[in-house]
C-alpha cells in the first residue's frame, strides 16, 4: 500500500497550491491522512460494538439505554456503509503504478508478502490463541489446544480472515485479479491523465448502479450472513468491486488532484446530510424498531436501503478526499508517525481493543462514556504497538 505515483502526473487543469505541491512531489500526502483517519474510524467503530454499536465482535458488554443503542447504532451503521469502500478506493489508486513499476512477477511477490504474510500470521496464530484464551477465561474451555486447533477452529471461525483482517484478504484477493488481468490482456502500462472528473449526472448513475446490484445481491447474501470459510460478507461486495475498480480509473485519470472543489465541496455535504438524515429515515420507515426486511430479500425497504447506503457511499468518498485535499494535505512528525504505523495498528486492533476491554470490564461506567476512556487507550496503543512491530527484524518489508 505505497502512496507514491508512477511518475508525477503533468498537470492539465487548474490545480490548488496544495495538490500542485503534492503532485510535483509525487507523493500524496493527503492520502496518507486519509489511511490514518480511516484507521482512526475503524479502531472507533470496534470499540464501539463493544459497548453500544451493532456488529459482531468476539467480546461484547451489551447495550443498556435507548440513547446508547441509538448513537451507537447511527454512528456504525453510517461508518459501515462507507469506510471500507474508501479503503479499498485509495488502495487501489496506487496499485497500478505499483504493478508498472515492479513488473507482473515483484508485484504479485510485495503483494503476498506485505498482505500475504500478515492474513497467515494472524489468521493461523495470533487470533486461535487470542480466541482460546477468552473461551478458556470465559467459558470453562477444557479441550487442550491441539486438539481444538485447527479443525475445530476452522469450523467455527473459517479458515482465513477472521476479525478485521476480511479486509486484507479481500485486497489480497482484488490485488492478485488485477495482476492476472495484467498478464492476460497484455494491457501496457501508461502513465496518469488529466481528464475531467465524472459530472453529477454520471456520478448519480453510478451510485444508483451500484444500489441496485448490490439490492440484487442481497437477494441471496443478505446483510450478516457470512461466507464462512473465507469470513467474507458478500452483501457489501458490490461497493467493494465498484469503489476498487474506481480507484484504478482515479488513477489513469488523475482524478484525486483533479476533482474540482466545487464538486467536492457539492458531494461532501450531500453525504453529511445523508448521514444526519439515517435517524429519522430510521423512524420513519420502521427500521429502528425491526430492521430485518432492510438487511435483504423482496422488499422496497430492502432496495431502498442499499441505494440510500450507495449515496451515502458515494458521497462520502468524494467528500472525505475533497477535505482531505484540502485541508489535511500536509505531515508533521506525528502525522509521519501515525502514516507509517497505521498498517500495523490495523493488523493488531483485535487483540488490543479486546483486551484492554476486558481489563476494564468491573468499572462501572454509562456505556457511552465508557466508550470514549477506552477508545483515549486503544488508539494510540494500536499506533504504538503498530509502531513497535516495525522495529522487528524484516518487519519493514512487510509493514
Amino acid at each position: 500500500m505505497m502512496t507514491h505515483l508512477a511518475e508525477p502526473p503533468v498537470s492539465g487543469a487548474r490545480l490548488t497550491a496544495a495538490t500542485a505541491r503534492t503532485a510535483t512531489e509525487g507523493r500524496l500526502l493527503f492520502v496518507d491522512n486519509i489511511r490514518v483517519f480511516l484507521t482512526v474510524l475503524v479502531l472507533l467503530h470496534h470499540t464501539m460494538i463493544i459497548y453500544a454499536g451493532t456488529g459482531k465482535w468476539i467480546y461484547n458488554e451489551g447495550r443498556e439505554d435507548l440513547i446508547t443503542r441509538g448513537l451507537g447504532s447511527w454512528f456504525c451503521t453510517v461508518n459501515q456503509a462507507y469506510f471500507m469502500g474508501l479503503f479499498l478506493l485509495i488502495s487501489a489508486y496506487f496499485v497500478p503504478g505499483s504493478y508498472d513499476r515492479k513488473g507482473a512477477g515483484r508485484f504479485t511477490k510485495d503483494r503476498l508478502i506485505r498482505l500475504g504474510i500478515p492474513l497467515l500470521l494472524y489468521g493461523w496464530l495470533v487470533r486461535p490463541l487470542l480466541i482460546y484464551a477468552g473461551m478458556a477465561a470465559f467459558a470453562g474451555q477444557s479441550t487442550p489446544f491441539g486438539e481444538w486447533f485447527p479443525a475445530q477452529y476452522a469450523r467455527t471461525y473459517g479458515l482465513i480472515g477472521g476479525g478485521p483482517l476480511w479486509f486484507i484478504e479481500t485486497l489480497l484477493v482484488f490485488s492478485l485479479l488485477y495482476a492476472l488481468w495484467r498478464v492476460l490482456s497484455r494491457r501496457p502500462g501508461r502513465p496518469p491523465v488529466n481528464a475531467p472528473f465524472p459530472g453529477s449526472a454520471a456520478i448519480v448513475l453510478f451510485a444508483l448502479g451500484v444500489g441496485a446490484v448490490t439490492f440484487l445481491v442481497r437477494l441471496a447474501f443478505p446483510v450478516d450472513a457470512s461466507f464462512q470459510p473465507l469470513n467474507l460478507q458478500f452483501a457489501n461486495f458490490t461497493q467493494y468491486v465498484a469503489l476498487f475498480a474506481a480507484g484504478l480509473v482515479a488513477y489513469q485519470r488523475n482524478w484525486l488532484l483533479g476533482m474540482p472543489d466545487r464538486t467536492g465541496r457539492r458531494w461532501l455535504i450531500a453525504g453529511i446530510l445523508l448521514a444526519l438524515s439515517l435517524p429519522a429515515l430510521g423512524f420513519l420507515t420502521g427500521s429502528a424498531a425491526d430492521d430485518t426486511p432492510f438487511k435483504g430479500g423482496w422488499h422496497w425497504q430492502a432496495f431502498a436501503a442499499a441505494v440510500w447506503e450507495s449515496f451515502l457511499c458515494i458521497s462520502l468518498c468524494i467528500g472525505v478526499v475533497y477535505f482531505f485535499r484540502r485541508r489535511l494535505d500536509g505531515q508533521g512528525r506525528l502525522a509521519r508517525t501515525l502514516s507509517r504505523s497505521a498498517y500495523g495498528a490495523y493488523l493488531v486492533q483485535e487483540p488490543v481493543i479486546t483486551l484492554t476491554a476486558v481489563a476494564l470490564q468491573g468499572l462501572a461506567l454509562y456505556p457511552l462514556l465508557k466508550f470514549g476512556l477506552v477508545s483515549l487507550v486503544t488508539v494510540p496503543l494500536c499506533f504504538l504497538v503498530g509502531a513497535l512491530l516495525r522495529r522487528l527484524p524484516y518487519a519493514d518489508r512487510v509493514l
